[in-house]
């Protein structure tokens, strides 16, 4: 698992745009596997979970990304990878979720 979190301003939708678009169009075997969004009192969460293959890996992996903003306020982001590794007892092979979040680090 590597997770990745941040602090960004800016506008919502285009943030969420960006990182949706990017991360599909930046890798032919990349799916948005599920979203939902939640409103609540000028509250928003967004939820996205995509997948891709990792040729280092030689496996799938996951990457779900969430969005949160009060108000007007800043938008704080948070993403994390899994599956990344083909051990039974322990984590090996993590290189592909590093790979999946360097991707969602150059579209931020």
């Amino acid at each position: 698992m590597a997770k990745l979190e941040q602090t960004l301003n800016g506008s919502f939708i285009e943030i969420l745009n960006r990182i949706e678009s990017g991360i599909i169009n930046g890798s032919i075997s990349a799916s948005l596997e599920a979203s939902t969004d939640f409103y609540d009192g000028g509250a928003r969460c967004s939820v996205r979970v995509f997948e891709r293959y990792s040729y280092i890996g030689n496996n799938r992996l996951s990457m779900s990304v969430t969005l949160f903003q009060n108000g007007s306020g800043p938008i704080r982001i948070c993403a994390v990878t899994s599956g990344g590794s083909q051990a039974i007892f322990f984590k090996i092979n993590t290189f592909g979720e590093e790979a999946f979040l360097d991707k969602l680090r150059e579209l931020l």
